[in-house]
């Protein structure tokens, strides 16, 4: 057997831990995870019951162009339905534009820590990826136009970014695409969208007029609570969408995921609910983070990367034998941790972990 020699080496993506292998690992009866921003209020109460309710229909193939869906988030979005497609999670997305557009040898660029999926599916299809460093966690969009070249396809933007939680501006941004060849796609993924409050932040959807080879990645999975039902979706040209939906597989999002993510969008009473109570939990962390000296990155999503002092790993083993599952493992901030910012209970259950776990670990606090 013999597989593309692009794979051979190729890093499996690794989730937060799930909370019924800590408990069965550790023992433990009450575990915390805080470690893949999800919604911790979960979906909207019309979202499960719209879900309970399609139970009866599991028989049934799902609607391959989720017709409904489609025309419910265009009226949302102010676009049209040919501007859209669905996929399991926005991370099929990523991979559909991979597949669409990558041929071997073609250049992708990034930053060089964010979501790690634009990476390998470029290394999938056989594309090199330049890796740009962040500035001060930020993406630093003058030093990836400077990196452009006759072979460049796609430019990826992670805002906010993921994992360091920091924006660009729509200043900066604007800027940045007026500066993109024509004929180089941006892909912009706002997963995170619905969390940020920052009146700097921009709106990827009301530009797509005016830019023609850029992409908007959103997603159900984060604020709409709808993470193991795996539905996002990107916004674009109809001719880019036209050709993503060429390699796009038939029934790629299911019966049970369409009608929530239907029923979760009509209730954005909800979603501003999760805001404001997202927000208050970045206040509420943050000033622990303050009064412990840790320093950490502005959050605009509903995560925070905190600076712990010591070795990351270290930290979340000892949290992790409290019950609390966090990240770590960013290569270039192997001091940092990823914290979801939970319930305001579950903050304080994380808060007072942090500091036995960096007592444990010679951390003055």
């Amino acid at each position: 057997m013999n597989p593309k020699p692009n794979i051979v080496n190729l890093p499996v993506y690794k989730p937060g831990k799930p909370i019924e292998e800590v408990k069965k690992e550790l023992g433990l009866n009450d575990v915390i995870k805080l470690a893949s921003n999800e919604n911790p209020y979960g979906s909207s109460p019309s979202a499960r019951a719209a879900i309970m309710a399609e139970l009866d229909h599991l028989n049934l193939y799902p609607d391959g162009s989720a017709a409904e869906l489609t025309a419910a988030l265009a009226d949302h979005l102010g676009v049209q339905s040919n501007n859209i497609i669905f996929g399991c999670g926005s991370d099929e997305i990523i991979a559909l534009i991979a597949r669409a557009f990558f041929l071997p040898g073609d250049e992708t660029i990034m930053a060089d820590q964010t979501f790690s999926v634009y990476k390998s599916n470029a290394d999938i299809e056989g594309a090199v990826s330049i890796e740009v460093p962040l500035v001060n966690g930020t993406h630093d969009l003058d030093a990836m136009l400077a990196r452009i070249t006759e072979r460049t396809k796609i430019i990826w933007i992670c805002n906010p970014n993921n994992p360091t939680g920091t924006i660009v501006p729509e200043e900066a941004l604007v800027t940045f695409l007026n500066a993109v060849p024509a004929g180089v796609m941006v892909v912009l993924d706002e997963a995170y969208f619905e969390y940020v409050t920052d009146l700097s932040y921009s709106n990827g959807i009301k530009l797509l007029e005016s830019y023609p080879n850029l992409v908007v990645l959103r997603t159900f999975s984060k604020i709409y609570g709808l993470a193991a039902l795996r539905i996002g979706y990107g916004v674009a040209s109809p001719t880019i969408i036209s050709l993503i939906n060429k390699v796009r597989e038939p029934f790629n999002t299911t019966r049970l995921a369409q009608v929530g993510a239907l029923a979760a969008l009509a209730d954005q009473e909800y979603v501003q609910e999760c805001r404001r109570l997202n927000s208050a939990g970045i206040v509420q962390l943050q000033a622990e983070f303050k009064r412990l000296d840790l320093a950490f990155f502005p959050a605009h999503g509903n995560f925070i990367m905190v600076d712990v002092r010591k070795p990351a790993d270290g930290v979340f083993d000892a949290l992790l034998r409290q019950g609390i599952i966090v990240r770590a493992g960013q290569k270039l901030y192997p001091t940092y941790i990823r914290v979801t910012v939970g319930s305001a209970e579950q903050n304080k259950a994380f808060i007072t972990a942090l500091e036995q776990a960096l007592q444990e670990q010679g951390v003055q606090v």
